[in-house]
């Protein structure tokens, strides 16, 4: 079975400011999506209404806007700008190069005539062929003929047009008249027309004699003068949309629904500048903080806020904001005023357990968790820090060895139902230093902890200090302002460590898209990389990437380490292959900051794995394996709009070993989370990974086999999917055999690594 190859083009970053965003789709597949709207100067003013039209209508949707004209100054477009973050203006000679647009996945190609009344998501979700509603020729007359406007709503698939395709469509309808009768656009189109709904491009002309706009119309047609008479429910839809920036700016923030951070940065703090108010501050600062804008989100609600105790949720926010600034002592103050309110008290507890703990108080912590389970004892995140701060579960185990025979470990420890990779992994990284992975031989420095100065005293006393594995080189999961990645270590303090320092099998693990604050984050690395006597990432993609953010003088110290997990076979005592594995296949989704996985594409890609699912049944016990409980959100998806039901293996509680166990004796294992490929391959079993970060295509890179991934946004994934794991279910004994000679180089490297490191710590 073949399909058609889904090709992606890269694009340029979008960002703030001293910001980046990180933009991988054509390691991920991730689709770039545009609207595209073809004008003239005199038309400008009729964009800007369909600007403001879809803002409202769509209020969570802030795509790229190509703006296409004929040659305007680029002071034409500074009023789309101010009504739009993502105003991109491209010369054109005419409608038709929106099938051209490079750099796009999908291309909505709209009208200055039209304006937007309804949810656009079916458009955005499209993914094939080129979209177009077929009109009416004859007004409704007996043996009517039926033909796709050439000024009518486009939704374009690029991978579907060809040079050929874009020249006939140009020749047949890019005048601006026409009425594209004759067979010309749908001939033109051919195959790729994809019939769309014509409630997406309603024709006013349908709506003479005053005739009421349907409800279902999503987006409005003008075939005539927006205030031709006879069309007046038409025109006052329109009119609707005709408002001064500031009158369009209050209604964005009134408009019900889910807010796209972007946008409502945009459109809301000039609000917030003409007319200060606490509740626009905060919603403000709330999309600032879910950008990691921890600081802009400071600034603008600190000073609106001062010390008032009628508005705890806004002090919960500045608390939280201030906590990822690493600016602890106001961050507490404002957590602790928030806690003064019942609604907002477990929560306030909770982060102000977190907060303790971080600076290393577990009384403290301890006492704010039972504070918050007393304000509501089902509170899940105040027990969670109960437990954890309980006496007795401090960084210093009964029967740890003297200090100077130790090795600390800098690393993020998953506790209780908490992601299975982040607990198999600690333990992984220990093996390779010898098989006492507890207290005797390793002290723990959780990484999210501030070193301080006691903390400091702690590292220096050990034999050597490793800081690693996993994806540390993130700006979110626990931010500080100190570092600005996980390790939660001030410069100064850094510089002070005298213990050998070994960063291992670190990743760079930045989502397409997540903004990162390049400007703190590359002092810090450059400090790292200094100090640092063995400097390992565990893939070449991360490698490329940190070395872009070092001066060239360091560069050459990034070197590769790939994931200890990748070789448990080598590192696990006693290890025996399994003599016979179970007829299991194992799949494994991930939910965290699903907006970024998968963008418009969530319902494409459960509608593919149930294709993909429903052969695979056939021939294998398919299982679901949830590393933490919210990879759990696939199986109710999958049951509810598939009818497919899986059970769920949930290896958050189970032991390392039984992980290692469950994945040595399945026969294939497809997963989306990192180590759900990377364990399973460590402990010799074929993968299959559901690519929807860069760091898991960076992995098959490194082994050499990029065919054992899958883009969640691939058009065919579901039977490509199949294919594969057919192949594999197929040659298994060949598969296994692939997956041993691929760990094999991994183990080189690994081991060359760690006799070096023995000399380093003096263990050689």
């Amino acid at each position: 079975m073949t399909h058609p190859t889904h090709s992606t083009t890269g694009s340029r970053g979008k960002g703030f400011p001293d910001s980046s965003a990180d933009d991988s789709r054509t390691v991920t597949g991730k689709r770039r999506i545009a609207f595209a709207v073809h004008t003239d100067g005199d038309r400008l003013p009729a964009v800007a209404t369909l600007l403001r039209s879809l803002a409202l209508t769509n209020p969570g949707v802030c795509e790229d806007v190509v703006v296409l004209h004929p040659g305007l100054p680029d002071s034409s477009f500074d009023a789309l700008r101010a009504r739009h973050p993502r105003i991109v203006p491209r010369r054109a000679e005419g409608r038709g190069d929106v099938l051209r647009l490079e750099g796009y996945d999908t291309v909505v190609a709209l009208t200055p005539s039209m304006v937007v009344l309804g949810d656009l998501g079916e458009l955005l979700r499209m993914r094939h062929g080129v979209g177009a509603v077929r009109q009416s020729l004859d007004g409704g007359a007996a043996g009517e003929r039926w033909a796709v406007l050439p000024d009518g709503l486009l939704v374009v698939q690029r991978a579907d047009v060809d040079d050929a395709l874009a020249a006939r469509f140009a020749d047949t309808g890019d005048g601006s008249g026409g009425d594209g009768g004759d067979g010309g656009l749908d001939a033109a189109l051919g195959e790729v027309l994809v019939p769309v709904d014509a409630r997406y491009d309603f024709l006013t002309r349908r709506l003479h004699g005053d005739t009421p706009v349907p409800a279902q119309v999503a987006v409005l047609r003008f075939t005539g003068p927006f205030d031709e008479p006879g069309y007046g429910p038409a025109a006052e839809a329109r009119r609707r949309f005709e408002m001064s920036d500031e009158e369009f700016r209050a209604a964005y923030r009134a408009v019900p629904g889910a807010k796209h951070p972007d946008l409502l940065a945009h459109l809301a703090l000039p609000l917030l500048r003409a007319r200060p108010s606490l509740d626009l501050a905060r919603t403000v600062a709330d999309g600032y903080r879910r950008q990691g804008r921890y600081d802009d989100a400071v600034d603008v609600l600190a000073p609106v806020l001062g010390d008032r105790l009628d508005a705890p949720r806004c002090q919960e926010t500045l608390g939280l904001c201030l906590m990822a600034l690493s600016r602890y002592e106001e961050a507490e103050a404002r957590l602790l005023l928030a806690a003064a309110s019942p609604d907002v008290a477990p929560r306030a507890f909770a982060q102000l357990a977190r907060l303790a703990w971080i600076l290393g108080r577990d009384e403290d912590a301890h006492a704010y968790a039972r504070e918050g389970l007393e304000a509501d004892p089902t509170d899940a995140g105040c027990h969670a820090w109960f437990v954890r701060t309980r006496p007795g579960t401090g960084p210093e185990p009964p029967g740890a060895a003297r200090p100077a025979e130790q090795l600390a470990h800098v690393a993020l420890f998953a506790e209780d139902r908490e992601n299975a990779g982040d607990r198999v992994l600690p333990e992984a990284v220990r093996l390779c230093f010898g098989p006492d992975t507890g207290p005797r031989r390793w002290y723990p420095q959780p990484v999210h902890r501030l070193v301080d100065e006691a903390a400091l005293e702690e590292l220096n006393a050990r034999s050597g200090v490793i800081v690693g594995g996993g994806g540390l080189f993130l700006p979110d999961t626990s931010p500080n302002g100190n570092s600005h990645w996980q390790w939660n270590i001030p410069d100064d303090v850094l510089a002070r460590i005298t213990a050998p320092l070994a960063v291992f099998a670190v990743g760079y693990n930045v989502f397409d898209g997540q903004l990162y604050r390049r400007a703190r984050f590359a002092e810090s690395l450059r400090a790292l990389v200094e100090r640092s006597a063995f400097f390992g990432l565990r893939n070449h993609g991360s490698i490329e990437r940190v070395r872009d953010l070092l001066p060239a003088g360091l560069r050459d110290r990034v070197r590769y380490q790939p994931c200890p997990t990748t070789v448990a076979r080598h590192l696990v005592p006693g290890w025996t292959d399994p003599a016979r594995r179970s007829d299991t296949v194992l799949v494994n989704c991930a939910y965290d900051r699903a907006g970024l996985r998968f963008g418009h594409d969530y319902g494409h890609f459960l509608g593919q794995m149930a294709h993909a699912l429903k052969e695979l049944r056939g021939r294998a016990d398919v299982r679901y394996a949830a590393h933490m409980p919210d990879d759990e959100r696939f199986v109710p998806d999958l049951r509810r709009e598939h009818g497919i039901a899986l059970p769920v293996e949930q290896l958050y509680d189970l032991s390392n070993d039984a992980i290692r166990d469950l994945y040595a004796r399945a026969r294939l294992v497809i997963g989306m989370r990192g180590h759900a490929g990377m364990i399973p391959f460590g402990c010799g079993t074929p993968i299959l990974s559901l690519v929807s970060h860069p760091k898991l295509a960076y992995f098959l890179s490194d082994i050499g086999h990029p065919e054992w991934g899958l883009s969640v946004h691939d058009r065919w994934l579901g039977p490509r999917l199949a294919e594969r794991a057919g192949a594999i279910l197929d040659a298994h004994p060949a598969a296994v055999t692939e997956v041993h000679g691929a760990q094999e180089l991994l183990w080189e490297t690994t081991r060359s690594n760690i006799g070096e490191l023995r000399e380093i710590f003096g263990q050689a």
